[in-house]
């Protein structure tokens, strides 16, 4: 038994942004054809009611009205809703905002899911010091587009779009003429900076977007779609430096150090790559995990140093993924000659290496931040192919406070994701 539903207008997907996009999701076949059970299942999910659908025909309108939830109480006035941060607590809490009018090189999208990225949660404490309240994070976005600029090409109604750390740049510099755009001194960060015109920009925590078609990027098709957003954080800011520093050889002998949400990303890559991968970790409590989940070739304990000598000189590179402070000189004494060690992690504090042993092995130390544009396209087609995806727990919008006090504990695997379409709800017109 099927249902026939009237394909929406270009209006009507603006006008219902949501229920537009999860109209997208569900035509799977893009041919508006549904199975009545599918319907009615997706209006106990998305919507308020729980009605009986029948087979034949369905007006585009009747099934917005399948889909339409109440939405909630929440402080502010616009015609985003979102939930932010008004001051270091770290705490969140619904909040409407009002974002620009699309301009004729922009894209609207709705945001379907969010990924929680550690650093929303440095942000949110402003624990770096530079947060400005109130606070919408997120930037590992993966929505829908339901609008668009006069100017935009090659972008289509209901095309799966994703969104990452930063939302332009000046366009002009070193730095963007090589397509490292992320680098570029005028980069406009996707929350917690300022646009061209010096408003606040806001993040993915937020029912809709609006951003610059030049810095929105094509999913494919075939990727999970709630596993696809870490990628624009976690999975860039692996992936870059295996290519820039040319780690990404088959037979290369890397080392990961850490094995949460970059961790474990750098290990799928590598071994995607066909890398011979190590991981290094303080305990062996991920030991399991890493070797029979994840197919790393190797498990090695930092603070055991018989092991740790065992496998001096073992590896040709290392990506150094841990933000909490940690010793260097161990880890120099796993490279061969002619090692790199290349650091993704943020730690608090300065780190103290000594400079005989770079001598001593003509070792090099260097660090790599998120990705471009032109790479971040090229990783998730790289990961359409090799079908990578991060390892997720979906949670509501609701459950974010909650959240991110796991992710103070680590106690994750090994990235949260907010559905954001089906918990965070336009209030009621």
């Amino acid at each position: 038994m099927s249902v026939k539903v009237a394909k929406p207008t270009a209006q009507e997907a603006k006008s219902n942004p949501r229920e537009f996009s999860i109209y997208t999701l569900l035509d799977k076949n893009n041919d508006s054809i549904f199975e009545v059970q599918a319907l009615q299942d997706a209006a106990k999910q998305y919507g308020s009611k729980n009605p009986t659908v029948k087979e034949g025909n369905l007006k585009y309108s009747q099934l917005v009205d399948l889909l339409v939830k109440p939405g909630e109480p929440c402080e502010g006035k616009g015609d985003c809703l979102s939930w932010a941060a008004q001051d270091d607590s770290g705490q969140m809490a619904p909040w409407k905002l009002t974002r620009r009018q699309p301009g004729p090189e922009d894209i609207f999208l709705q945001v379907v899911y969010c990924g929680v990225c550690h650093s929303d949660l440095h942000q949110l404490k402003n624990e770096w010091g530079n947060t400005s309240y109130p606070l919408v994070p997120g930037h590992e976005i993966a929505g829908i587009v339901c609008d668009m600029g006069k100017n935009v090409t090659g972008w289509r109604l209901g095309d799966k779009v994703g969104v990452g750390c930063f939302i332009d740049a000046c366009r002009n510099c070193h730095a963007c003429e090589i397509k490292d755009d992320n680098y570029c001194p005028g980069c406009v960060l996707t929350y917690n900076s300022k646009d061209k015109e010096g408003n606040p920009t806001h993040g993915g925590y937020s029912t809709h977007m609006i951003v610059d078609h030049r810095y929105c990027l094509r999913i494919p098709d075939n990727l999970q779609f709630d596993s696809v957003a870490p990628l624009l954080c976690a999975g860039i800011t692996t992936y870059s430096p295996l290519m820039h520093y040319a780690m990404n050889k088959p037979g290369f002998k890397l080392g990961v150090v850490g094995l949460g949400g970059l961790g474990h990303m750098a290990v799928k890559f590598g071994k995607a790559m066909g890398l011979e991968v190590t991981v290094i970790s303080t305990s062996d409590h991920k030991k399991q995990e890493a070797l029979e989940v994840l197919k790393a070739d190797h498990f090695l304990i930092s603070k055991n140093e018989k092991e740790m000598q065992a496998h001096a000189k073992s590896l040709n590179g290392i990506i150094d993924t841990v933000s909490a402070a940690h010793e260097m000189v161990p880890l120099l004494g796993l490279l061969d000659l002619n090692g790199k060690i290349v650091c993704v992690g943020v730690p608090p504090e300065p780190m103290s290496v000594p400079a005989f042993p770079l001598l001593a092995g003509r070792l090099s130390i260097g660090g790599s931040m998120i990705g471009g544009i032109k790479e971040t396209q090229e990783m998730l087609d790289f990961c359409g192919k090799h079908n990578v995806v991060c390892k997720c727990e979906i949670i509501p919008m609701q459950y974010i406070n909650t959240a991110l006090e796991r992710l103070v504990k680590n106690d994750v695997k090994y990235r949260f994701v907010i559905d954001v379409q089906n918990s965070v709800l336009l209030p009621p017109q």
